[in-house]
């Protein structure tokens, strides 16, 4: 039987919904036959909206300073906050912002030590951790320089649907020059490899849409599908990357055509995550592709008008604790079967 995982879940804004999707993913008490988690922020915020919630029952808690100390068989908290910390429920605040730092650096440390083997960060404030120093558009920015990788891609996962993007966190009139022949060619490199090795894909088939109203109509809305979009997709063919297009994305989402390809990459955050969203809000994970170690977080934000009043549904949560299991096993097996190939054979006799 494989060893359960241990799986680090921060806390976000805990003046948002995190805690509430948190505590009732990790309600039923069959998530401890599949994993060990970890919820990096305080036992006191924790008790808070646990009270919130009429539908749970007892959920055996484990408090712990320090990650070596926690109980396999328990919801483990970890105590990385300071005891007078306070909360107000649907309020940006400074000190929600400084929680919210402290809990990811805190979880990071410990995965890059090894203490825990995945990450699963609930949703953040970016303009007040922006205001606290944060330093970064989001957690994938962070992420990506945390662990000195030259690129990431965020990914988002359902069963039916990847949605990858060229640009993240940036401005709507800063995509067009944003994008390149290089920068696409190195998301769908990245794509083609978290596709084969995270999610067990063979021959990944990726589709790739146009950035202008219906492709640019061969240059009257555009050419940035002519110059930089088809000539990044024909290197990718060059490569052995099953890429395709460029496809206008209103008739590709309209007419299903998603269905035919293991993903798709967007140009900008909107184009992919709207057509998502509406297609999988509810299961939808964001996975950071590219990076050494399994990290993802549910697809929707703080809501801090859902906070304290026990409406947040918590299905993105459980579905991002599924995924990071499902892909640090996926990783394990892929790993395993090409370091075997690697082996050298021994003699005929």
């Amino acid at each position: 039987m494989a060893k359960k995982l241990i799986v680090g879940i921060t806390q976000g804004d805990g003046n948002g919904i995190s805690y509430e999707v948190i505590i009732k993913a990790l309600a039923d008490e069959r998530i401890l036959d599949m994993c060990t988690p970890v919820i990096y922020g305080s036992s006191k915020i924790f008790g808070f909206y646990k009270k919130s919630l009429h539908n749970i029952d007892q959920i055996n808690t484990h408090i712990i300073t320090n990650v070596k100390d926690i109980h396999p068989k328990r919801v483990n908290i970890l105590n990385c906050l300071p005891e007078n910390v306070y909360v107000e429920p649907g309020q940006p605040t400074p000190e929600s912002a400084k929680s919210a730092i402290t809990s990811l650096k805190c979880a990071i440390n410990d995965i890059k030590n090894g203490l825990i083997d995945v990450l699963v960060t609930a949703p953040i404030n970016k303009r007040a951790m922006s205001n606290e120093g944060f330093g970064f558009s989001g957690h994938t920015e962070y992420l990506e320089k945390e662990f000195g990788v030259n690129d990431v891609t965020m990914l988002m996962v359902s069963d039916r649907l990847k949605v990858g993007v060229v640009t993240g966190h940036i401005s709507l009139k800063s995509v067009s020059q944003s994008i390149s022949v290089d920068k696409i060619l190195s998301k769908l490199r990245l794509m083609k490899a978290s596709l084969q090795r995270d999610f067990g894909v063979v021959e990944p088939k990726i589709a790739v849409l146009g950035l202008n109203p219906h492709c640019g109509d061969a240059g009257l809305m555009g050419n940035e599908e002519q110059n930089i979009i088809l000539p990044a997709v024909q290197k990718a063919n060059e490569e052995g990357i099953l890429a395709f297009g460029p496809y206008s994305p209103d008739g590709f989402f309209g007419l299903g055509n998603y269905a035919k390809f293991d993903a798709v990459l967007a140009m900008y955050h909107d184009q992919g995550l709207i057509p998502f969203k509406a297609l999988a809000f509810e299961e939808g994970v964001n996975y950071t592709a590219g990076l050494p170690i399994v990290r993802t977080s549910p697809d929707h934000g703080t809501a801090y008008e859902m906070a304290g009043r026990d409406l947040a549904d918590p299905r993105s949560m459980m579905s991002s604790i599924y995924t990071a299991i499902d892909i640090f096993r996926k990783r394990q097996a892929y790993d395993e079967l090409h370091a075997g190939k690697m082996q050298p054979q021994a003699p005929l006799r």
